[in-house]
């Protein structure tokens, strides 16, 4: 693990603070995706994938260019939306299907974005937060729980189309 220079809820709080008076969910996602990869050590991309049909198109993001789009069920963006839950990928090289858009990564977490369907019992997918590192084994518990909740405060704070 790589330390961070700010602790999760200082980091949490000024997320917070960067939606608080704004909706759009592109001006969100764009400020979140730079927020965690300009503070949080140890990263090399850092953003936002939507769901279209049955494929994940790229949204606001903060790093190299990246893949654009990703079916449901492959790689590991993919996967994470297809089931709905959150992947932690210590390294990439060892995950099934792996899609490499960066060489450089060689960790990588992907969030599920979902909200509330009032129509549904079942939650929304949205999309995924997609968080990836240079670093072998990146991602432990503290930073699987600041993503799962930036990942909440996005879905919470923007209208999404």
């Amino acid at each position: 693990m790589i330390a961070w220079e700010l602790d999760a809820q200082t980091l949490l709080a000024q997320a917070a603070a960067l939606v608080a008076d704004e909706r759009d969910w592109v001006a969100n996602a764009a400020n979140l995706s730079a927020l965690a990869g300009t503070q949080i050590p140890g990263l090399n991309w850092s953003g936002v994938y939507l769901l279209r049909g049955e494929t994940l198109v790229l949204g606001p993001f903060h790093g190299k260019p990246a893949c654009v789009r990703i079916a449901l069920g492959q790689g590991v963006c993919g996967t994470a939306a297809q089931r709905r839950e959150t992947i932690v990928v210590p390294d990439v090289h060892a995950f099934p299907g792996h899609i490499a858009c960066d060489p450089a990564s060689q960790s990588e977490i992907v969030v599920p974005l979902l909200a509330a369907d009032s129509a549904n019992r079942r939650e929304r997918l949205i999309g995924v937060l997609d968080i990836d590192s240079p670093h072998c084994n990146r991602f432990g518990p503290t930073e699987r729980a600041f993503f799962e909740s930036l990942a909440s405060l996005l879905v919470r704070s923007s209208d999404w189309p």
